[in-house]
């Protein structure tokens, strides 16, 4: 049987990875606890259910136009207005079915085969795979010396006359960190300086915490107007992961382009949930700034546990909801007479050893670490990082 090389090519999703093999430890009746998948243990907003619930007994359950409902573009630039000060059209926004396909579809139109992008790392494991599904190619700018914040040096250095755009994302899903606006506006002159597509995933700006200042680039610097493409969606500050809402917000010759791309992939995001996520923007800022604060609490407790731990450190996160946690000094070392050889060797030792799964930081393209998720309970954090402490005080 033929199969392509684009798929054979393809790794699959390590977080959804490690999420699938914790369920299946729990269905055989293991006390498993995950901090694999980035998903809010929170129930969605109830303005959501409510418009959702609507919309199905008013027979709203058709096709919808391709980038969205009027009502739903509309709410999103009030939103950005309001957060941001931002104007948009919306002919300028597409919702699709997650942020996901909305970033890929957003690839699709600007990257050809051997076009490259930029993208610092650690950095989230599908933008890799989806670049080299277009035939892409990545060009990696490592961070790790930079404390995860781009040296705007070290990407300079990394445009060449094949570079198509920079792919970034604050606050950083693995890492926690926030780029600062000294940082952004560096960012924002290497793209108009080599007319560069700026790719924005901001999909965790509503959970900032502490001193710390989410901007976006439009804020500091107007003029990347015609080659900033933002995305954004509901699945994270929302807790509406299940109900696939995000989007893109790009200049409108490239909405367009987006547009019809996806008119080709998916038609529409679901109509239900399209009602849903203008209940959420429309109505749910006080469940939003709830679930933040229950956030920066469980952040607080996740890093006074961790820092009573052998072996690790790690940088207090900004943003998002992980830790990304340096376990360089356990690799060469032995669980139970057993050599930890690497990251992810780590990571099943300490599933099979303590039933606590964790992602390994190369799936982020940072061997030697590994990603917490703190998106659940405080008793199911202080529980899975009393286990992880067991864990460390075998290691020999």
């Amino acid at each position: 049987m033929k199969l392509s090389q684009r798929i054979l090519g393809m790794k699959p999703s390590a977080t959804l990875a490690v999420d699938a093999k914790a369920k299946e430890l729990r269905s055989q009746g293991k006390n498993v606890i995950s901090f694999g998948s980035g998903e809010p243990d929170f129930t969605s907003p109830e303005a959501a259910f409510r418009y959702a619930k609507e919309a199905m007994e008013t027979g709203k359950t058709h096709y919808t136009p391709t980038p969205g409902i009027p009502e739903l573009r509309r709410e999103i630039c009030s939103y950005y207005q309001k957060e941001f000060g931002l104007e948009f059209l919306p002919e300028q926004v597409v919702v699709g079915s997650g942020a996901k396909p909305c970033i890929y579809e957003a690839l699709a139109a600007i990257v050809d085969p051997e076009d490259e992008v930029i993208l610092p790392a650690p950095a989230w494991v599908s933008y890799i795979e989806q670049i080299h599904l277009l035939g892409g190619k990545t060009v990696i700018v490592d961070t790790e010396s930079n404390n995860f914040i781009p040296n705007i040096e070290d990407i300079e250095a990394a445009v060449t006359d094949k570079t198509v755009a920079l792919l970034l994302n604050s606050p950083s899903n693995p890492t926690g960190m926030v780029y600062n606006e000294n940082t952004i506006r560096g960012l924002g002159e290497i793209a108009l300086k080599h007319n560069l597509w700026l790719i924005w995933d901001e999909i965790y700006e509503q959970l900032v915490y502490g001193d710390n200042k989410h901007c976006n680039p439009l804020q500091l610097m107007p003029e990347l107007a015609a080659r900033t493409i933002i995305i954004n969606g509901v699945s994270k500050a929302y807790a509406m992961t299940g109900w696939r809402i995000g989007y893109s917000i790009a200049p409108k010759p490239l909405a367009l382009k987006i547009n019809d791309f996806q008119s080709h992939l998916t038609s529409n995001a679901s109509s239900i949930a399209q009602w849903a996520a203008v209940g959420a923007m429309r109505e749910s800022m006080d469940d939003v700034k709830n679930m933040k604060a229950a956030f920066e609490s469980r952040r607080r407790l996740i890093c006074d546990l961790l820092r009573a731990m052998p072996h690790i450190a790690f940088r207090e996160p900004e943003g998002a909801f992980y830790v990304f946690v340096n376990i360089k000094k356990c690799i060469g070392m032995t669980y139970e007479g057993q050599l930890i050889t690497d990251d992810m060797d780590f990571c099943s030792k300490l599933l099979e050893g303590q039933l606590v799964a964790v992602v390994p930081g190369s799936a982020f393209l940072a061997p030697g670490y590994l990603r917490i998720s703190y998106a659940s309970s405080p008793e199911t954090i202080t529980e899975g990082m009393q286990r992880l402490h067991a864990f460390l005080n075998k290691l020999q």
